[in-house]
């Protein structure tokens, strides 16, 4: 329940508000996540006022503002097709209208497509605290620890690399269910690999990480062997994960070839 809402034009504001003891203050972006998940009395700050929602090209970075939305992102067509993809298997249309970037972060759990492939991209947060203190965390250092890392801070801009090659692929119960099981991967000019799950457990789960993709479709078998839930159980996801790897493998290999 909201019980105090702030709508801040400069960002000295917005982390003077955050940044008291009483009552509990949030970040509001889209609204989503507060309207689903937070059910005690809280302030918002609503920061769509602080400009946060460019989208440009700087040197061999996507920049994207934290109020930027799933939408203007896609109709940005600056993104890369497994993002576009995951977004749109993610969230409705009139969803993504109101689902910032970084709220969509913020509430990724183990079955987000948009948090998988954004962590196979290895992306970066800027964050800013109390006296306009800087930090930068890679997404795979955010996630278990977003909590608190979000303590008095607020994300102002996520750095996407555009010079990565990246696909994503999924099995589930239908085409518009989220993933049973699902696979990012991601590879650098150099022959860096990155391999992604998710579908199971609290957040996207980064498997592999290495400087070329042999061994990436059996780390995915092995990360995903115990992965029993109401879902689906480890042996099925186990093959499910290596197969989904190896998939994405041969579609960045394709892309090259054409």
């Amino acid at each position: 329940m909201i019980t105090e809402y702030y709508r801040p034009k400069k960002l000295d504001e917005a982390l003077f508000l955050i940044n008291r003891n009483d009552p509990r203050t949030m970040i509001l972006g889209g609204g989503l996540y507060i309207n689903e998940v937070i059910k005690d009395p809280i302030a918002v700050v609503d920061v769509q006022g602080l400009g946060l929602t460019e989208i440009s090209k700087k040197g061999k970075n996507l920049e994207v503002g934290a109020a930027a939305t799933l939408q203007s992102m896609l109709s940005s067509g600056m993104i890369p097709l497994a993002l576009q993809k995951s977004i749109t298997h993610q969230e409705t249309y009139n969803r993504r209208q109101v689902a910032t970037l970084a709220g969509t972060i913020i509430a990724a759990n183990g079955r987000s497509p948009v948090g998988a492939v954004l962590l196979a991209l290895d992306v970066e947060l800027d964050l800013v605290g109390e006296g306009n203190e800087k930090q930068v965390a890679n997404l795979g250092e955010f996630l278990p620890l977003r909590q608190d890392i979000l303590t008095r801070k607020l994300i102002t801009n996520i750095r996407i690399p555009v010079e990565v090659s990246v696909s994503y692929h999924y099995v589930a119960r239908s085409p518009a269910d989220l993933p049973i099981v699902g696979a990012a991967v991601a590879i650098w000019p150099s022959g860096r690999t990155r391999a992604v799950l998710l579908g199971y457990g609290e957040q996207p789960v980064m498997i592999f990480d290495g400087p070329e993709e042999e061994g990436a479709e059996i780390a995915a078998r092995d990360a995903y062997s115990e992965a029993d839930d109401q879902w689906a159980g480890g042996a099925y996801r186990s093959d499910t994960a290596g197969v989904l790897v190896k998939r994405c493998l041969s579609e960045i290999a394709g892309n090259k070839e054409g």
